[in-house]
């Protein structure tokens, strides 16, 4: 229980209606759940206004509203005007939760891909390392051993300070957290304190919620805009845009990369199905993963170590034990030495980024399928990218539904046809149903022959029509494997 004054404490107030002095036990931004001893968050959502729900609170006897607008409330509750509800909730929620993450280490990770194998190896990494770990995922969030199931890569603020002051509670260190351009944009991270951020890259992706790139792009640089001087601020510099992230930061300035000169220079060596031989700042170092894309996922985690302070030689042992991340590059070889990749690929750039890695490791004897799909309700532009990427790279396409949502996946999927070109139209397929679509490259695929399911990856789920079904793909590719005694 918090007085509402104390809670108020950075938030920028316009008009005070009422008293301050008013014991306050719960927030909320959910008209729903609105009672005695609250605080109701007028939030404008994409959907729906809060503020339309602001009489209904009062009628539910809610402390406190904190409005954008000047409204009628009942006697006796409070209303607090601000300039923005968005800011507001994130700053009282830190408030309110006696700002947890001033007593833990936080890290932020951002970027288009890479976010959640970053974090996670972080998690990983330290965890081997002895510290009690938190994180924040689109996977899972942990705190030591206990997951929690996540909603969202960014949780929403209360939900966030909440899940930050039980990690302080159970004695966690340091917690590594994907921030995603949403959570920027929404002000869901302002007020949190941040030890310091790392930037993988950007590329096309969230154009349906962002309009331009340009847009995009400022929001991923407002993370490092308000991390403190006291902070670092790591930055890939192989990505075009990696220095703009560091251009007005008041943080320790650090870069990393594979082309360039930079803090923390990687090396591929060797990439094979086997793994990755590196090396790191003249070190070599063998690790689990595979591809170009983890050589910059590892080189990322290595930076973030030494800014950290951790010792070099025993970070890279570590390195080497660490696993891959489930659907992150995810794969198995049949009896008969077929090979089956899951992949959460779902933006043109991991697309490419995936089959140019298959496309180094493979020998060119065998046959590459691609299944992939788009997510409906999502931005429409990139379908015909992934569709293009997808035959370009693969000898065989087959283009099927992802999530489509509540959209019609035979038009998600007419759209991706418009990337494929008269001279690949022999190669792509289109099954609708992404079982049939997977069974279908499995009963085509020959020994040695390797099968790409992107776009999906961790999920356990396909969702059409509002209604989200099980759907596996690993489990379905391995289910077939026997099934066909592949």
């Amino acid at each position: 229980m918090q007085l509402l004054k104390d809670i108020l404490y950075g938030v920028n107030i316009k008009v005070v209606v009422g008293i301050t002095d008013v014991e306050i036990d719960f927030l909320t931004f959910d008209s729903r759940s609105a009672t005695q001893g609250s605080v109701f968050f007028a939030i404008k959502g994409v959907v729906q206004d809060g503020h339309d729900f602001i009489s209904e609170v009062c009628d539910k006897g809610c402390s406190v509203v904190i409005s954008e607008k000047e409204v009628e409330v009942k006697a006796g509750i409070q209303l607090i005007v601000v300039n923005d509800t968005h800011m507001a909730l994130a700053i009282m929620a830190g408030n309110f939760y006696n700002e947890p993450s001033k007593k833990l280490k936080l890290i932020g990770i951002t970027g288009t891909n890479g976010k959640t194998t970053i974090s996670t190896l972080l998690f990983n990494l330290y965890s081997k390392l002895g510290f009690q770990c938190g994180l924040i995922s689109t996977v899972v969030y942990k705190i030591c051993d206990r997951d929690i199931p996540a909603t969202h890569t960014t949780p929403d603020p209360i939900s966030l300070n909440r899940l930050l002051d039980e990690m302080v509670e159970e004695g966690v260190s340091h917690c590594f957290m994907e921030v995603s351009s949403h959570a920027i944009h929404q002000n869901r991270t302002e007020g949190l304190t941040f030890v310091g951020g790392a930037f993988t890259n950007i590329t096309h992706d969230h154009l349906d919620y962002h309009k331009t790139f340009k847009e995009y792009i400022e929001v991923k640089k407002k993370f490092f805009d308000q991390l403190p001087k006291e902070a670092f601020a790591l930055t890939n510099e192989d990505d075009k845009n990696g220095l703009v992230m560091l251009q007005n930061t008041k943080a320790k300035k650090r870069t990393y990369s594979l082309k360039s000169m930079s803090d923390y220079k990687a090396k591929v060596l060797e990439n094979q199905f086997s793994g990755l031989v590196l090396n790191i700042n003249g070190n070599e170092v063998w690790t689990k993963l595979i591809g170009d894309f983890n050589a910059y996922n590892l080189l990322t985690v290595f930076g973030i170590s030494q800014e950290l302070g951790e010792d070099e030689t025993e970070v890279l042992t570590v390195l080497s034990e660490l696993q891959s991340i489930e659907g992150r590059f995810e794969y198995i070889r049949s009896n008969t030495g077929v090979i089956a990749i899951v992949d959460y690929a779902h933006t043109p750039d991991a697309l490419d980024n995936v089959l140019r890695t298959i496309e180094n490791i493979r020998t060119k004897n065998e046959t590459v399928f691609t299944i992939v799909g788009c997510g409906g309700d999502r931005d429409k532009a990139k379908r015909p990218i992934m569709a293009s990427i997808a035959c370009e790279r693969s000898d065989q396409v087959i283009l099927t539904s992802d999530n489509p949502r509540t959209e019609d996946p035979d038009v998600i999927i007419d759209e991706m046809m418009e990337g494929v070109d008269a001279a690949d139209f022999k190669k792509a397929l289109s099954i609708t149903d992404r079982g049939q679509a997977i069974k279908t490259a499995a009963i085509m695929a020959e020994t040695n022959d390797i099968i790409l399911i992107a776009g999906k990856g961790h999920e356990k789920y396909q969702e059409i029509k509002g209604v989200r079904y099980d759907f596996d793909d690993l489990k379905t590719i391995k289910e077939l494997f026997i099934k066909l005694n592949k």
